[in-house]
C-alpha cells in the first residue's frame, strides 16, 4: 500500500526486453536507496513494481506485458521522468489517502487552465470508472493523491497548488496525455457490499438451484 504522496521525481534509465517482458531500470533521484531491499515494492508512476535489483542511485523492476497494457509505462523512453514513492510503513504517516498502486485505467488529459497560482485539469476517465469518481472524493493519479473538485459525466476536474507541480511530474502534462488512474479503494468495496449476496454464488449456478438470489 501507498499513501499517494509522491517523495521523489526519478528517471527512467532503461528499458530492457525480457522474454517478451520489459524490465525497467530507474534512477531513484532522492528516494533513500539505503533502506529499499530486494522484494520491496515501489510505485513508479502509480503502478506498485517489485524491486529486483538496486544499488545506491537506482534499481531495477519487472513490467509483465499486462502493467505494460494496462499502464502508461509502455510509453516511456529513456529519461523519461516518473513519480516514486516507496511502499508505506506502520511509521508512515497518512498525508494523502490509501493507494494500492493498481492502476484500474488511463484518463487523458483534455484541457489545462492556470487559476491564480493553480492549475486546473480536466480529465476523462473511461466510461466504466466514471461512477466511481464523486466530487470532493480521492483519485490517484500517476501515483499523486489528489481530491476532486468537479465532475460531470464521465470528466472530472483537478486543481494542483504549484508545489505539486513542481515536485511531481504534473507540470508536464499536456491536453491529450495518458496518465495513470486508480479509483479509491473505498468506492471498490462499497460497491461489492451494495451488490450483496448475489455476488457471491455465479448466476447460473443461482438460478440452477433456485436460489433466492437469482435473477429470475
Amino acid at each position: 500500500m501507498f499513501t499517494g504522496i509522491i517523495q521523489t521525481v526519478g528517471t527512467l534509465m532503461a528499458l530492457t526486453p525480457k522474454g517478451g517482458d520489459v524490465q525497467l531500470n530507474v534512477g531513484a533521484g532522492k528516494l533513500d536507496m539505503t533502506r529499499v531491499a530486494l522484494g520491496d515494492s515501489i510505485a513508479v508512476n502509480g503502478v506498485c513494481l517489485t524491486v529486483t535489483a538496486s544499488n545506491q542511485s537506482s534499481f531495477t523492476v519487472d513490467c509483465s506485458r499486462e502493467t505494460l497494457k494496462l499502464t502508461t509505462l509502455g510509453q516511456l523512453h529513456p529519461g523519461s521522468p516518473v513519480n516514486l514513492e516507496p511502499a508505506l510503513t506502520l511509521s508512515t504517516p497518512l498525508g494523502g489517502h490509501l493507494v494500492s498502486g493498481h492502476v484500474d485505467g488511463l484518463a487523458i488529459i483534455e484541457s489545462r487552465s492556470e487559476e491564480a497560482r493553480a492549475t486546473s485539469f480536466w480529465l476523462r476517465a473511461p466510461d466504466a470508472l466514471a461512477k466511481y469518481i464523486a466530487k470532493k472524493g480521492s483519485v490517484t493519479i500517476d501515483g499523486v493523491s489528489l481530491t476532486v473538485n468537479e465532475v460531470e459525466g464521465a470528466r472530472f476536474k483537478l486543481t494542483i497548488i504549484p508545489h505539486t507541480l513542481a515536485q511531481t511530474i504534473m507540470g508536464r502534462y499536456q491536453p491529450g496525455s495518458a496518465v495513470n488512474l486508480e479509483i479509491d479503494v473505498v468506492a471498490r468495496y462499497l460497491e461489492r457490499l451494495l451488490a450483496g449476496q448475489s455476488q457471491a454464488t455465479p448466476q447460473p449456478y443461482a438460478q440452477a438451484l433456485g436460489s433466492p438470489y437469482s435473477s429470475d
